[in-house]
C-alpha cells in the first residue's frame, strides 16, 4: 500500500467548512407524518429507542454544534425527507416503495424548531437516501469553497451513511461527531459507525466543540 502522506484527521478550517444536518423534521419525528395511523404502542415497541436517543442526545448535541459553527461563520446547510411535487412523482423509486412522502410545503417537511435554520440558511429538499444523489448540494458547496464537511442528523445507517460515503468519494473531509447522529437501535447506530469509519473522522461533540472553539 503506498503511503500519500494524507489523513482524515484534519482539523475543520472553518472558512472551508459546512455543517450539513440531515433530515431533522417533523415527519421523522414523534407526530410527524412517517408514523401515521400507528398506534402509541406500536410507535413505542417500533420507535422509541430512536425518539429517546434524539431528544436525548443527538438533538442536544447538534444545537450546541449549531451555535458554535455558527459563531465561528461556519456554513449551516440542512436536507429534509421532501417531494417537490404534490403526488410524489419526483421522489426516487426507493422512496417510493418505501412509502416516504411529505411536500416541500408541508408542516412535516419543516426543520424541527429545536435545530430550525437561522437567516438565508440553505435548506434542501431530497428525494433519496443521499443528498449528493437528489440536490446540488455538491455545486453549492464548491461554489462557497467548502472542502469539509461536519455531518449530523438521522439516521446514522441510512442518510448520514449515504451522505459520509458520498461526500468522501466526492473529495471532501468529512467529521462525524458519533453523538450527534441516531438511529432505531443501539446494534445499529454502532454497526452503522464501525462501516463508515474509513470514510471519515469519527468524533465526539465535545471534542469537536473543543477544536471548533480554538479554531481561527
Amino acid at each position: 500500500m503506498k503511503d500519500f502522506g494524507l489523513s482524515r484527521n484534519v482539523p475543520v478550517v472553518p472558512e472551508r467548512t459546512a455543517l450539513l444536518v440531515i433530515d431533522v423534521q417533523n415527519y421523522t419525528m414523534e407526530m410527524g407524518g412517517e408514523y401515521a395511523g400507528m398506534d402509541a404502542e406500536e410507535k413505542e415497541a417500533k420507535y422509541g429507542f430512536f425518539f429517546r436517543e434524539m431528544r436525548g442526545r443527538a438533538l442536544p448535541n447538534m444545537k450546541a454544534l449549531l451555535e458554535a459553527c455558527r459563531g465561528k461563520g461556519i456554513e449551516v446547510v440542512y436536507t429534509v425527507m421532501a417531494a417537490l411535487t404534490r403526488d410524489g412523482r419526483d421522489l426516487s423509486l426507493d422512496y417510493k416503495i418505501t412509502g416516504f412522502f411529505c411536500h416541500k410545503d408541508d408542516w412535516d417537511a419543516r426543520v424541527m424548531d429545536e435545530v430550525a435554520p437561522q437567516g438565508d440558511e440553505i435548506v434542501l429538499p431530497k428525494g433519496s437516501s443521499s443528498v449528493f444523489i437528489s440536490t446540488h448540494l455538491d455545486y453549492l458547496l464548491r461554489n462557497m469553497g467548502k472542502s469539509q464537511l461536519i455531518i449530523v442528523g438521522a439516521l446514522t445507517d441510512q442518510c448520514v451513511d449515504s451522505a459520509v460515503r458520498d461526500a468522501c468519494d466526492m473529495g471532501y473531509l468529512v467529521t462525524l461527531p458519533v453523538d450527534a447522529v441516531a438511529t432505531q437501535s443501539q446494534m445499529r447506530h454502532e454497526s452503522a459507525l464501525a462501516n463508515n469509519k474509513g470514510y471519515c473522522r469519527q468524533v465526539t461533540t465535545a471534542s469537536l466543540l473543543a477544536e471548533i472553539a480554538a479554531a481561527g
